[in-house]
Formats: C-alpha cells, sequence, structure tokens
C-alpha cells in the first residue's frame, strides 16, 4: 500500500510539473503588449489653463518631434506612480493626478511595438519646467498650436480628444 501512495504521489507531482513546464512554454511564446503612460499637464496656477506640458523627445522614435509627457510602466509600479513619476523626469514638474483621461491600445500607434498608454490629465507648477531624461527641450502649449508642430505617437488625437473633453 505504501509503495502504491509513493508511486501515486511521484506520478501527480511529475504530472503537476510537466502542466507547470507546458504553461511556462506557451505563456512565454505569447506575446503581450507594453504598457505606457501618458499625462496631460495643466498648469495649476495662472489664467493658462487651457495651456498644457509637451516635451521635445530626445530619442527616437520621433526625435524631435514633440510628445505628451509619459513612458514605459515598470515591472511591478502602479499607473499612476508611473505617471508620476515619469512627469517628473521627463518635466521636473510634481504633478497631481486629476483623473484617468482614456485609455488608447491602437496595435500600430508605436513603431516599436504594440503599446497601450493610460492617458491621466493632472495639474503642476510650470514654474518648476525643465527638460529632464528623454527631453531636450518642454514648453507650455495651447491647442491652437498644435496643427503648427510635429507631434509624437497618436498624442495629437489624444490631445484633440481633450479638448473635446474640457471646453
Amino acid at each position: 500500500m505504501e509503495t502504491l501512495i509513493k508511486i501515486i504521489f511521484l506520478f501527480n507531482h511529475w504530472y503537476q510539473l510537466r502542466i507547470y513546464h507546458l504553461e511556462i512554454l506557451f505563456l512565454s511564446n505569447y506575446k503581450k503588449p507594453s504598457i505606457t503612460v501618458d499625462t496631460v499637464i495643466f498648469n495649476e496656477c495662472s489664467g493658462e489653463k487651457k495651456k498644457f506640458v509637451l516635451i521635445k523627445r530626445e530619442n527616437e522614435p520621433f526625435k524631435d518631434y514633440w510628445a505628451i509627457p509619459g513612458g514605459f510602466v515598470d515591472y511591478g509600479e502602479a499607473v499612476e506612480d508611473a505617471a508620476i513619476r515619469e512627469a517628473k523626469e521627463e518635466t521636473g514638474i510634481e504633478i497631481k493626478l486629476k483623473r484617468l483621461f482614456n485609455v488608447y491600445s491602437k496595435p500600430d500607434r508605436d513603431p516599436r511595438g504594440h503599446t497601450i498608454t493610460i492617458v491621466f490629465l493632472a495639474t503642476g507648477n510650470i514654474k518648476d519646467l525643465k527638460a529632464g531624461s528623454d527631453a531636450n527641450d518642454t514648453k507650455l502649449c495651447s491647442f491652437e498650436e498644435l496643427s503648427s508642430l510635429k507631434i509624437a505617437f497618436d498624442h495629437e488625437k489624444i490631445l484633440t480628444d481633450v479638448l473635446k473633453k474640457i471646453i
């Protein structure tokens, strides 16, 4: 009887290991999109409530194009924390997230691969605005200026959607 129990135990252990290895084999080949955050930052001071921050990208893709501050979410990081971190790194601004705005997930929105971006609306003190990591310039921009700028990714659509919602 003990031998039978040992055999059943060993078979069960072997079977569970096989399932685990098959899951790893199949799931590791499963492509997953990357998660990014973009934060439309409005000035918390003054009457320039409809002006927002853009960064000029330092790196490809879209080097020297204007973009909404943002970037990739680190493994184990909450998207809200990633939005605050990326805003600080790229603009020097401590922001206050106001709300989740939208999610953009078209597979071709980023030439590096399928990325899903989670867009937040935030406010910050624009006096602290300065270019940081991944940015070689920053600016306070109005919606009217958008058509005269080279805008990265699908950020013109995102900003147009924001404009429609805040008017």
